[in-house]
């Protein structure tokens, strides 16, 4: 029993398992709305900073002295904390697909920062994102919260999402700016936060159980640090690479389908089979349907560089 304590496999009671859902629910959802606004604040600060053809380091200094992207920034360090706990309390496939309301968030968030109404368009496909989110969740009604990933697992997982993220740079850099670009950049992006998430579940449970010590001597702390400037570094340069448009969708999308990956691969959680699929798939058609068309309608455009024309290719 004490070793099914340690690897997270013992059966909590149902009422203790639904109120730490819960709490990782409404702690997802602070995080996808700190991110929306983030990502508002810091697509204002990169259409301010010089473009390039390359994946430009100085970038990052250069945006140190914009005080919008600061804003932004302060607002990603919320979400962190927030995911943080919602990672802690729940499971990967619960926590992470919340985060594909970061696209209709950020679409409000621009739409009150603009002072622009979103269109009736709009909000029909921010209800079907919603409704497709909470018809694939339920119907697929994820369940366990290991605790204990072993090495053996790790390896393959992080060599294999690395590689998709290196050759995912690759092909951006062999593009022009635009839309191509962008959301080869925005999926890269997506498996990188989808990786740092995945670290980030096993740093916390680390520290949980043994403490700052335990925490500061793990490779998960440090590898979940590594992945999230990697992403953060990657999501700027998505940014500056061609519309949102382009880029956010890939990253919506990717990040919530490669959690899902992981955390059914590495931490052993389950969602139901069978019947329940078709559901499922319903929920992501039309999740897929409302993020698509969010990122047409015209406030979308209103968000991305005033230079878009130019960058298209």
């Amino acid at each position: 029993m004490a070793r099914e304590s340690e690897l997270g496999l013992a059966d909590p009671p149902i009422r203790e398992v639904a109120t730490l859902h819960i709490v990782s629910v409404v702690f997802a959802l602070c995080a996808a709305f700190s991110n929306a606004v983030a990502t508002v604040l810091q697509r204002k600060a990169a259409l301010t900073v010089p473009s390039s053809q390359g994946l430009r380091a100085g970038l990052i200094l250069d945006l140190l002295r914009r005080p919008v992207w600061l804003a932004g920034i302060t607002a990603v360090i919320a979400a962190a904390v927030c995911q943080a706990v919602a990672l802690a309390t729940g499971p990967l496939t619960i926590v992470q697909p919340l985060f594909v309301l970061e696209l209709p968030l950020t679409l409000i968030v621009a739409s009150l920062l603009l002072q622009r109404n979103l269109s009736s368009t709009g909000w029909l496909a921010v209800a079907g994102v919603v409704a497709g989110l909470a018809v694939a969740l339920a119907a697929a009604a994820p369940s366990g919260n290991r605790t204990h990933v072993p090495l053996d697992r790790w390896i393959p997982a992080l060599a294999v999402c690395m590689g998709l993220v290196f050759a995912l740079a690759v092909a951006a850099l062999r593009r022009r700016q635009g839309r191509a670009r962008a959301a080869a950049l925005g999926a890269a992006t997506a498996i990188s936060y989808a990786v740092t998430a995945a670290l980030m579940k096993a740093a916390t449970h680390i520290l949980d159980d043994d403490g700052l010590a335990g925490f500061f001597s793990a490779w998960q702390t440090y590898a979940f640090a590594a992945t999230g400037v990697c992403a953060l570094f990657l999501l700027e340069n998505a940014m500056q690479a061609g519309p949102l448009v382009a880029s956010q969708p890939a990253l919506t999308l990717g990040d919530a389908l490669v959690s899902l990956a992981l955390g059914i691969t590495l931490y052993e959680e389950e969602i139901r089979s069978g019947w329940w699929v078709l559901p499922q798939l319903l929920g992501v058609a039309a999740i897929a349907a409302g993020v698509f068309a969010l990122a047409r309608i015209p406030l979308t455009q209103a968000v991305v560089a005033p230079d878009e024309e130019r960058q298209e290719t």
